[in-house]
Parts: C-alpha cells; sequence; structure tokens
C-alpha cells in the first residue's frame, strides 16, 4: 500500500461514512485533481455544487488542520503525477469486472459531449477551408495518435490531391519528409498528453516556414497550439491506461464529411476511377471462393462475365 497517495487513502478509507456532498467532492478530486489543487475553497464549492463551509468540512474530516494544509496534500498528488496503473486504482479501483465495459463506453459518450458542447464552429470551418485551399497537407501523429492520423490520411487522399503522412520513426526522418514545407501548405498536427515533442517540434518548422498549423488536440491550454493558427479541441482525458481517442476521432470524421461536402465532384470522380481501377485489376469480390468437391477452388470472374475455367 505504500505507493498510494496519502490523501487517496484517506478518502477511499474515509467514503463510505461520507455526507452526500463530501461523496460529490471525493469524486470531483478523483477525477479532477490537477484542476483542484488550483482551487480556493469558494471556488472548489462551486464547481462542485456545494457551499464553502462544506469543502472546509470536508478537509477536517480527512483529517487537515483545514483547507490550505489540504490543498498542499493536493499539490502533492498533482507533483506525483499517479502513473497510469495507480490513475486505473483512482478510476477504476471501486468497479466490478462487469461495469467496466458500460463504465468506459459511458465514459466515451460522456467525452464527445463534452467536445460537441465546447468545439468552435468557426475554428472548424477554417480548418475545412485552410485543407481546401493547401497546395499540399502534411498529416503528423505520432505512437497512440498514429492510428488518428492514418484514418485522416486515408481519406484525405480520396479528396485531396496531395496528401502526406509523415512517417514518424525518428525525428531525423519527420524533418526529411516535411523540408519542403512551404507557405502555400498546410501541416495537421495531432497529440494528445503525454504531447510529443517530436510532433511540436514539427510544427515549429512548419511555423518558421510560413505553413499553415492545424492541431487536433484535448486543450487550448496544450502546447501543441503555441504554434498553431488553428485548434480543434476533442477531450481524452480518460484516467486510466488508456487515453480515449473516440472524440478526437469524431471530430477527423466530421472534418471528412465537410471536406467531401465541399469537393462532392471531385470525391463522385475519384470514386469512380477507383471503382474502375478496382474492377479492372480485381482488387475486390469479383473473386470467389467456390468448393468443388472437397478443394476449394478461386473463380475469378473476368470482363465478359464468363468464368475464367
Amino acid at each position: 500500500m505504500g505507493n498510494k497517495n496519502e490523501l487517496l487513502q484517506k478518502i477511499e478509507e474515509g467514503y463510505g461514512k461520507f455526507s452526500k456532498g463530501q461523496k460529490k467532492l471525493a469524486d470531483f478530486i478523483r477525477e479532477y485533481y490537477d484542476k483542484a489543487a488550483f482551487l480556493t475553497a469558494a471556488k472548489m464549492g462551486e464547481e462542485v455544487g456545494v457551499s464553502e463551509s462544506t469543502v472546509v468540512r470536508f478537509a477536517t474530516a480527512l483529517g487537515y488542520n483545514g483547507y490550505p494544509e489540504f490543498q498542499k496534500a493536493l499539490g502533492e498528488l498533482v507533483r506525483t503525477k499517479l502513473n497510469s496503473i495507480q490513475r486505473m486504482e483512482v478510476t477504476y479501483g471501486r468497479i466490478s469486472q462487469g461495469e467496466i465495459l458500460a463504465s468506459v463506453l459511458q465514459s466515451d459518450i460522456e467525452k464527445i459531449k463534452m467536445t460537441m458542447e465546447s468545439i468552435d464552429h468557426s475554428v472548424f470551418e477554417l480548418a475545412v477551408d485552410t485543407i481546401l485551399n493547401a497546395k499540399s497537407i502534411y498529416i503528423i501523429g505520432i505512437r497512440s495518435c498514429a492510428p488518428l492520423a492514418s484514418f485522416l490520411g486515408f481519406y484525405l487522399n480520396l479528396i485531396c490531391p496531395d496528401v502526406k503522412l509523415v512517417n514518424t520513426n525518428s525525428s531525423s526522418e519527420i524533418f526529411e519528409q516535411i523540408i519542403r514545407v512551404g507557405e502555400q501548405d498546410v501541416v495537421i498536427g495531432i497529440s494528445f498528453p503525454r504531447y510529443s515533442m517530436r510532433t511540436l517540434k514539427a510544427l515549429e518548422f512548419a511555423s518558421n516556414r510560413k505553413a499553415k498549423v492545424i492541431t487536433l488536440t484535448d486543450s487550448v491550454h496544450s502546447p501543441m497550439t503555441i504554434y498553431s493558427s488553428c485548434n480543434l479541441i476533442a477531450r481524452s482525458d480518460m484516467a486510466s491506461i488508456v487515453d480515449s481517442l473516440v472524440a478526437p476521432l469524431s471530430v477527423v470524421n466530421a472534418l471528412v464529411v465537410a471536406l467531401c461536402m465541399k469537393k462532392q465532384e471531385e470525391v463522385i470522380t475519384t470514386l469512380e476511377t477507383l471503382e474502375q481501377i478496382w474492377d479492372e485489376y480485381q482488387v475486390y469480390s469479383k473473386d470467389e471462393l467456390n468448393m468443388v468437391g472437397d478443394k476449394v477452388e478461386l473463380t475469378m470472374k473476368m470482363k465478359t462475365g464468363e468464368d475464367d475455367e
């Protein structure tokens, strides 16, 4: 038990005996301890929906001499920056195995709702127009953000003429790939905590080259916004071993749909061309697997419609 933070331990041990208001405070601290550390007693009461005196009584109920001492313990909690396993204990420690699926899915739903309420529509429109008017589009996302970058890259490639998904295995490789970036181009950087220094440096380089920079990140306080003229904010803060990227993916989907609507004719032409290519080179489903006796044979229908003997 030695590795468990003292404040969290006190909250856990006393939870059963807490009043309704104190339970609310305990839940708030568990989820937003980094924010709670900077709040006055009055402000914390306001955030949680209880009185200032309830907050002060909560501090003494936990065994602290007063609010300042309690706040110091909160600061300690932030400084020790809970590791992933401890974060899981904080969030899911009181959940049975059967509740995990519902709990995680519910958490993702909340993230999408929060994103929907807080995203700036004019910034979203600006991002769409910036991408439409760019000569080249570079997309950068590292580690757990790589699937988001790859997904966005796949669809933008069907919509826009020059899309480069930056391969991010090493710092030097990133700069080799974006070396020609210029003021007619756009660089889309995707980064969520823990923020990637490599992505940040690439955005700095792009900004110095006068390229447009769009970021997809989790907060206006994210370091990624330093070099960006256009910040798409999507909530990702799941206090567990994995960060939820469901809301960011929804924003990526919205970007793709908005771009498709603006470039309908080009997209239709591209898809028609692809259908013809797939047909001609038998990439998809003109192949059939047939059982012949006890053997499986592959039959390819040629363009005449006749079976290939």
